[in-house]
């Protein structure tokens, strides 16, 4: 069937099957006029000059079948309009279909501004000027296709992409702009700040490379994604994504006599990510050299290992998905902008720039359309959306894909501002700030997983490429050979619902927020838990779950990670409960052993029984500031062990509670002093363990009970 074609158009002929070719073309974007505003602030920025050239990076595959365009523009954003222009130019100057073009913007924020955001008015000459541009590097790509070898590879960088995105300490909380307490979680928390807890999300880690080169092997092009949000440049400059470019040709020796070569990065998840770790005192110093020279290697070092292929398949599905927009708080604005113009409110405050935008919002339709896009290159998925997409959104998208390796990227086919996911959303902070800039409704991110994943089984040719079981842990065998009742691995990448490893059944509910998949005790320091050992970390709303039938005995173990201060109040969080009446142990607070474990039964404190060791705010080693902890209740004997030590922390003799049905890990049924922390590992057993038993699963962890480390 022939596709129907822009007027005009050149006829795409087709070529020989089982050959694949490219092309590739860097097309300067840098404006023609100056002085121009710049993206990426409140205030409007204007500048007179170039630092170094703007680029639309161009690369277009060909299969045979239909070739797919893809370009990587230097800019903070680009909205849906520009990108459907330039498709719209692009698609009549090559034939390609615009539905098989996938236009991303870096989003260096020193870049002309071709949309309006927050305080800064898009500059119209750009606006107007750049899809033609972008068209032209398509077009001259197109031009250049020749017969290449086709591959990818993945790299990891996982000590450069760091959250930006921490936790409040509950008695902490800020106020938004709107003057409400309500962000639980925000960027920038500066080193080691007491008022924040941790990271609220895990990160990307991935330098994703797409690469294809001549059949004499020397390099044509290397697509690559990175998930850091950018570096940062006075302006103009394409950031250390223009540096990438070129540093990457340098270390594959590209670009010879009579040859050209094209390096592409584009933004992968990197809503919550940037580069300073808020865990270290001090950090060695970077800059946008410096990150494009890390990046550029690592992506050099996956070219070397991409097995080469002669002929790929490429395939493409987009659609649309309409979602709401949150209602503007058009009351307020008025108010604060009543205010600006009486001159009791400065126009450039914070408040007055959330004023305008509510007052826009209002103005606009009530949802948004989104162009969701996802391509497939042999057994490699890409997915573009159209947001400023949070890391954990795109670790699901790749754990329920059906390719070999999927990976997304942000600021794709169109602009529509943050995707917190629903936890994130409900712990506020400037991501979720409701403006132009992040305006979709709370179930906004589960709702384009769900789209994309369709998109990725449409792709897909119904052959699942085979994945290796991750093998048990060491810590989980031992758990699993005590034959527990429930034992809970806690390594969920979403909720609101956990796995039973005993039976692969779904039992329990997280409450909400939670923090999912953040790093938990692990290899180094306990390599009998894995290398990558994500767990949940708890933000005053515990984890429930029906109690099977114990008996007169039973047993609760789990590992824990404090990180609220032990004086801020009463009981620094509750890490199990049971019933109402039931058993609870704690980390004393205020009222009693502050920052040691505290058993009691019952909702009162009176009788209760502290430990000896302290078990303090973590202080981030890792080594130090995780706990192992085990409640082994015999009849009306209560032992509490720490650390695999056989010595019990502290005993008790109380009462056997009536039967329970309910119990709770981080919290109590009364939401009282929720556990601020991480917690992991939870095993729940019908008898009770011996002290040897809790040693010999702590040992496990420890590797000193296993004959390997292996990877969760």
């Amino acid at each position: 069937m022939t596709p129907c074609l822009t007027r005009g158009a050149p006829i795409i002929p087709r070529q020989m099957a089982g050959v694949f070719r490219a092309g590739a073309f860097a097309q300067d974007i840098t404006p023609e006029h100056f002085p121009i505003v710049v993206n990426g602030n409140f205030k409007p920025k204007f500048v007179e000059k170039a630092l170094d050239p703007l680029h639309a990076r161009c690369l277009v595959l060909d299969d045979g079948r239909g070739p797919i365009a893809m370009a990587v523009v230097d800019s903070c954003v680009l909205d849906r309009a520009v990108m459907d222009e330039a498709k719209r130019l692009a698609s009549g100057m090559t034939g390609i279909p615009a539905g098989r073009i996938f236009i991303s913007a870096t989003h260096t924020h020193s870049a002309p501004a071709a949309v309006s955001i927050l305080g800064t008015d898009h500059d119209p000459r750009y606006r107007a000027w750049l899809p033609g541009k972008i068209a032209e590097g398509i077009r001259k790509a197109m031009s250049r296709r020749e017969t290449v070898q086709v591959g990818w590879a993945v790299e990891k960088l996982p000590e450069v992409v760091q959250s930006r995105r921490w936790i409040a300490r509950p008695d902490r909380i800020k106020r938004d702009p709107f003057g409400e307490f309500t962000t639980r979680a925000t960027m920038h928390p500066g080193r080691r700040n007491p008022d924040w807890e941790e990271p609220s999300g895990p990160m990307n880690p991935d330098v994703n490379v797409l690469a294809v080169r001549r059949l004499d092997g020397s390099p044509l092009a290397l697509f690559a994604s990175f998930s850091i949000h950018y570096v940062g440049s006075d302006a103009l400059s394409a950031d250390y994504f223009g540096i990438f470019a070129q540093r990457v040709g340098d270390l594959l020796e590209a670009g010879g006599e009579g040859q050209s070569f094209v390096g592409l990065l584009a933004n992968g998840v990197s809503g919550d990510a940037y580069l300073t770790n808020y865990t270290l005192e001090k950090q060695a110093p970077f800059d946008k050299q410096s990150v494009a020279e890390t990046v550029a290697h690592a992506a050099a070092r996956a070219y070397r290992r991409i097995d080469w292929q002669a002929w790929l398949p490429l395939d493409v599905r987009a659609c649309d998905l309409e979602l709401n927009v949150r209602a503007p708080k058009t009351e307020w604005a008025k108010r604060v902008l009543a205010d600006v113009a009486a001159g009791r409110e400065k126009p450039d405050s914070q408040s007055s720039v959330y004023a305008r935008e509510q007052m826009i919002l209002a103005g606009m339709p009530p949802t948004r359309m989104l162009k969701l896009q996802a391509l497939r290159i042999g057994t490699l998925a890409m997915v573009g959306i159209p947001c400023e997409v949070f890391a954990i959104t795109g670790l699901r998208i790749a754990a329920q894909s059906p390719f070999a390796h999927t990976f997304t990227v942000m600021l794709a086919n169109g602009y529509d501002g943050y995707l917190p996911p629903p936890e994130q959303m409900a712990m506020g902070g400037y991501t979720t700030w409701l403006a132009r800039s992040s305006c979709l409704e709370a179930e906004a991110e589960p709702a384009i997983i769900a789209t994309v994943r369709r998109l990725l089984e449409g792709l897909h040719d119904g052959k699942r490429c085979p994945r290796q079981p991750e093998p048990i842990t060491p810590y989980a065998a031992a758990v699993l050979a005590s034959r527990p009742s429930v034992f809970w691995r806690m390594d969920e990448l979403n909720g609101p619902c956990a796995v039973n490893a005993v039976d692969g059944a779904r039992l329990g509910t997280f409450g909400h927020p939670t923090a999912y998949a953040m790093p938990g005790a692990q290899a180094p320091a306990f390599p009998g838990l894995g290398r990558e050992n994500r767990v949940p970390h708890f933000i005053g709303v515990p984890f429930a779950a029906p109690l099977p039938d114990l008996g007169r005995a039973y047993t609760v173990e789990l590992w824990f990670y404090n990180c609220m201060p032990t004086d801020a109040r009463p009981v620094t969080g509750y890490l199990f409960a049971c019933g109402a009446a039931g058993d609870r142990l704690a980390i004393g607070g205020t009222v009693q052993a502050p920052g040691r474990l505290v058993f009691h039964a019952g909702k009162d404190l009176a009788g209760a029984v502290a430990g000896h060791t302290e078990v303090p705010l973590r202080n981030w080693v890792a080594a130090e500031s995780w706990h192992h902890v085990a409640l082994v209740r015999d009849g009306e004997r209560v032992s509490v062990y720490l650390d695999g030590r056989t010595e019990p922390e502290l005993t008790a003799v109380t009462a056997m509670p009536a039967r329970v049905e309910q119990m709770w890990i981080g919290g109590t049924a009364e939401g009282e002093a929720g556990f601020e922390g991480r917690c992991d590992e939870v095993a729940v057993y019908a008898r009770a363990l011996t002290a040897e038993d809790v040693a010999a699963h702590y040992r496990a962890a420890c590797g000193s009970a296993s004959g390997g480390i292996a990877g969760r």
